[in-house]
C-alpha cells in the first residue's frame, strides 16, 4: 500500500484507540514497527491479524499475493524484535516464522476463515509466510488517567466480542476452527482480566476505601457470574459439533450480562480512580 495511505490509517488509529474507517472498518489490526534490514530505521505498518490463544497473535505476510515478500516481513526475518500497537496496549514482541506442518495447518486455519487468502496463494509461485508475534513484556494501557485506561481495556474486550458476535451470525450451520480459536481467546482474556481485578484493582481499592465494600463484592459476583457464562461458552466451543445457533445465544447472553457489569464497574470506579470519588 502507499506509503500515505498507511500514514492516514496509522494515525487514526493512534487518534481513536485502534479503531479505522475505510476498508479497515471493523477488521481486527494491529500496527507492527519493524526495524529496517539495510537502514536500521524503524517502520510502522498496518497489519490484520488473527488471534491465536493468549501469547501470541499471527499475521500473513501475503502482499495482497505479490512475487515478492512484503518490507515488514524482511525486515523482522533480519531482526525478530519487534513493537505490537493494538489499540490498548503497546508492547515489545518476538516474530517467529511458521513453517511446515505448523505454517500449513495455521494457513488453512485463515483460509476457512477468508477465502481471500487462498486467492492470494493461488498469483504468487511463494509460499506466503505465517508469523507469530509473541509479547515479551505487559504494561498498562496509554492512557491519560487509571480511569481511562480501564475504560480503554474494556472497550476492546466490548470490540472483540461485537466481532465475535458478527461472525457467530455469520458463519454457516457449524463453527470454524479459526472461529472457535477467536471465541476461546476473549474468554481467557477475559478471565485473566477479572483474576487481576480481583486480586490488584479490587484489593487496592477495598483497603483504601472501605465504604465500597458493597460495591466490590456485587462487582465480585458479577465476575462469577461472567466466569459461568465464559465456561459455558467454552465448553460449546469445544465441542466437536459445536452448534452455531447454541454459540450465538450463548455469546449474545455473555455480551448482555457483560456490558451490564462494565457500566456499572466503570460508574462506581473511573471516579475512584482517577481521584474524585
Amino acid at each position: 500500500m502507499p506509503n500515505d495511505f498507511n500514514k492516514q490509517i496509522i494515525d487514526e488509529f493512534r487518534a481513536n484507540a485502534g479503531r479505522v474507517g475505510g476498508p479497515f472498518e471493523g477488521a481486527r489490526l494491529i500496527l507492527l514497527t519493524t526495524t529496517g534490514a539495510r537502514t536500521g530505521t524503524r517502520h510502522t505498518t498496518p497489519l490484520g491479524y488473527l488471534p491465536d490463544g493468549g501469547q501470541r497473535i499471527l499475521v500473513i505476510a501475503s502482499a495482497a499475493g505479490a512475487d515478492r515478500h512484503p518490507q515488514w516481513y524482511r525486515n523482522l526475518v533480519a531482526d525478530p524484535q519487534v513493537t505490537v500497537e493494538d489499540g490498548t496496549f503497546t508492547y515489545p514482541a518476538r516474530a517467529e516464522v511458521l513453517t511446515g506442518a505448523e505454517r500449513d495447518r495455521i494457513f488453512a486455519r485463515a483460509v476457512e476463515a477468508d477465502p481471500g487468502w487462498a486467492d492470494y496463494q493461488a498469483k504468487t509461485s511463494r509460499v506466503i509466510p505465517v508469523v507469530a508475534l509473541y509479547e515479551q513484556a505487559g504494561g498498562p494501557p496509554e492512557a491519560s488517567s487509571w480511569g481511562a485506561a480501564l475504560k480503554m481495556i474494556h472497550d476492546a474486550f466490548r470490540r472483540e466480542l461485537a466481532l465475535i458476535r458478527a461472525e457467530v451470525d455469520r458463519a454457516g450451520t457449524g463453527l470454524g476452527t479459526q472461529l472457535r480459536v477467536n471465541c476461546l481467546t476473549v474468554c481467557g482474556g477475559l478471565e485473566a482480566h477479572h483474576r487481576n481485578e480481583d486480586a490488584g484493582m479490587f484489593a487496592g481499592i477495598g483497603a483504601q476505601r472501605p465504604d465500597l465494600a458493597p460495591v466490590l463484592d456485587r462487582l465480585r459476583g458479577e465476575h462469577r457470574r461472567v466466569a459461568e457464562l465464559v465456561a459455558q461458552l467454552q465448553q460449546t466451543v469445544n465441542a466437536e459439533n459445536a452448534d452455531r445457533d447454541q454459540v450465538s445465544a450463548q455469546v449474545a447472553r455473555l455480551v448482555a450480562d457483560l456490558e451490564a457489569h462494565l457500566a456499572y464497574e466503570e460508574e462506581q470506579l473511573i471516579p475512584v480512580l482517577d481521584g474524585v470519588g
